[in-house]
């Protein structure tokens, strides 16, 4: 235990944001730095608990009561090793996942949890920072080609793995750089890309391939890549955005958030100089109250947004758990991010009827009617409660429902699952022989965290199946589920 009386003596403290007048201006990320001595005292909170719940909040199952004590101590060096042991990203998660672990701290039962996050965040930038993160090429080669589609979380743990092995593993992306979701769809201001660009280019150093540009089932052929491959991960995430089918959907201006969030970022990559869809003097609606729906809040923010309005069709989420929502569950609680910090306004419990547009075919208002649940639970109008607010860009962040429709998955013809999601066994391997599945492509949208995991897990499946040994850790199955209402 790192501080017998730590949780006691000290109380939590994470880092502040930046004044919101000031980090509008740019799109670094929003927080001060934490000086060490603070996080080393942060890290003493941590209980050393006799079952340390926050290992099961964690899908990665990361070893964080050890890494707390080591940096309590200030044994750096020993605690990103810890960290790596079951982590490949921690800079990915300590930036963007919403720590299920501090949920499940023992400690969060009566007080506030252990700054995990900010912990896991902190060590790994100090170990950049000091040049502990190096290559890990593999010393003997298998000879074995696997093929990984798509280089968000999912599939570049999956591939850091098998590379680290001794396997040939060629990533392929779509799109013209690699990273998937991390590059663009996640905000500059919630992960700032050159966290990525380093950890890309130490798995080139590893020597993990990319081929960015590259659509598989178009571009290269469902054949080709079976002849060419001896296994294939298929990792392309749940990227099938939830519509919304009323009337006016048809008008100018209204998007899928992920038709937007890109261009701000290739914006920040140097790639144009403004953004074909922009929230620039407009009236902006997003209608989704999730992560997604908060990215393109503060990215319509930094745009300079006439107005921003958020919906969402459930009720206003209560401040504290309540009954159905018990420790050591992550707890569906109301959450200010902070984009919400920067403005904008947020209305619960409302539906959209339809879009008016003008003359020109660009959308104008939207409108609204306050919902309720009946007796049987089912959303109904509120009668009499109907009115109209301006939308001149409307953005679509309900969620996903699962992964594209198309050449690759119809090529290979893997089962889906009921939730028409990419069917696994227990060890991630698809219908067809020799095809894996991990991430989002397979568990349905999820957290980075999960993305991670699976990909960990995926590629143990697949050095299994190609060598017959069992030397990569398989820190969980495909039905595992998370603890999160």
């Amino acid at each position: 235990m790192a501080d017998p009386k730590g949780f006691l003596t000290t109380a939590r403290e994470v880092p502040a944001r930046r004044p919101v007048e000031l980090r509008l201006r740019d799109w670094r990320e929003v927080y001060e730095e934490f000086p060490d001595g603070k996080l080393e005292k942060q890290a003493g909170r941590c209980m050393n608990c006799g079952i340390p719940f926050c290992h099961h909040g964690c899908p990665l199952g990361n070893l964080i009561p050890e890494w707390n004590d080591l940096v309590h101590r200030d044994e750096w060096r020993e605690a990103i090793e810890r960290l790596h042991a079951t982590n490949n990203f921690p800079e990915f998660t300590g930036t963007l996942c919403p720590a299920p672990c501090e949920a499940a701290c023992v400690l969060a039962i009566n007080n506030d949890a252990v700054t995990i996050k900010q912990i896991e965040l902190q060590i790994v930038d100090h170990a950049w920072a000091h040049g502990w993160i190096v290559p890990q090429p593999p010393e003997v080669k298998t000879g074995k080609r696997v093929a990984v589609v798509g280089s968000g979380p999912a599939g570049l743990a999956a591939a850091q793995q098998l590379t680290r092995v001794g396997h040939d593993v060629t990533v392929f992306e779509r799109a013209d750089r690699p990273g998937g979701l991390l590059r663009y769809g996640i905000p500059e201001f919630k992960m700032e890309k050159s966290r990525l660009d380093r950890r890309l280019a130490q798995m080139e150093a590893e020597g993990t391939v990319f081929r960015a540009g590259c659509n598989v089932g178009t571009d290269v052929t469902v054949e080709q890549l079976r002849a060419e491959f001896d296994a294939v991960v298929l990792a392309g995430g749940a990227t099938d955005g939830r519509d919304l089918p009323v009337p006016g959907r048809e008008f100018d201006g209204i998007h899928q958030a992920m038709e937007y969030l890109p261009w701000a970022n290739r914006v920040q990559q140097g790639d144009l100089s403004e953004p074909p869809i922009t929230a620039e003097g407009k009236h902006v609606v997003i209608i989704g109250g999730g992560d997604t729906g908060a990215d393109c809040l503060g990215t319509a923010h930094r745009q300079g947004a006439k107005s921003i309005t958020q919906l969402e069709i459930m009720p206003t989420p209560p401040e504290k758990r309540g009954e159905g929502m018990p420790w050591p569950t992550y707890p569906m609680v109301y959450r200010v991010s902070s984009a919400h910090e920067e403005g904008g306004e947020r209305l619960y419990s409302v539906n959209t009827l339809e879009f008016v547009g003008d003359d020109d075919g660009t959308v104008a208002v939207q409108r609204l009617v306050e919902v309720t649940r009946d007796e049987n639970g089912r959303i109904v109008p509120v009668e009499g409660t109907e009115k109209e607010i301006p939308a001149q860009l409307v953005l679509l962040a309900m969620g996903f429902v699962g992964p594209e429709r198309g050449p690759l998955l119809d090529g290979l013809g893997v089962e889906l699952d009921a939730r028409g999601n990419v069917a696994r066994d227990e060890n991630f391997m698809t219908s067809v022989p020799g095809v894996f599945s991990a991430g989002d492509m397979g568990r349905g949208q999820s957290l980075i965290v999960w993305a991670i995991s699976e990909g960990r897990a995926a590629a143990a499946g697949v050095d299994a199946y190609l060598t017959g040994r069992d030397v990569l850790p398989r820190p969980i199955a495909p039905t595992d589920r998370p603890l999160v209402a």
